[in-house]
């Protein structure tokens, strides 16, 4: 009889195949020998992190932002403005009242559907309460078609 560990006859144990599999699912590359677990996963981490930056920078462009309203990205919970042609604004996607994610951007404010707040979309100041602080402000970069919001 062979024991897990010899592959000889038996092929990887289970544990080795699901193992394999759940590293290569988040795009980690792990070899025998190469490493440790902490290095794998950092990383993985740093690998969903850029990722995720990525999305962001692909999901956001100028045309994806109409003049006079904005979009919300409630994954990244940033909201990206355009109130005039060109002129972009972003601010947190969290309401300052009791921080639910902004829900729309209608009639130049931005929107929060659990209490009723609206922020202004060209400084994120509060038009209507009962929130009573302002969305804060990210810094934008326009470049080429892309907007990227850190």
């Amino acid at each position: 009889m062979t024991s897990p560990e010899d592959h000889s006859t038996t092929g990887p144990s289970r544990r080795t195949v699901l193992t394999s599999v759940g590293l290569a699912g988040v795009g980690v590359t792990a070899l025998a020998g190469c490493g440790s677990a902490e290095d794998a996963a950092g990383t993985a981490a740093s690998s969903a992190k850029d990722a995720a930056t990525d999305a962001v920078k692909d999901a956001i462009s100028k045309a994806t932002i109409p003049v006079g309203g904005g979009k919300i990205f409630a994954d990244q919970k940033v909201v990206v403005t355009q109130p005039t042609s060109g002129d972009f604004k972003a601010f947190s996607a969290i309401c300052t009242h009791q921080a639910c994610v902004v829900s729309d951007i209608a009639n130049g404010t931005i929107n929060c559907a659990c209490h009723g707040s609206e922020y202004d979309i060209t400084t994120g100041a509060v038009k209507k309460g009962p929130a009573t602080k302002a969305l804060p402000e990210k810094s934008v970069t326009v470049s080429g078609d892309g907007i990227t919001v850190t």
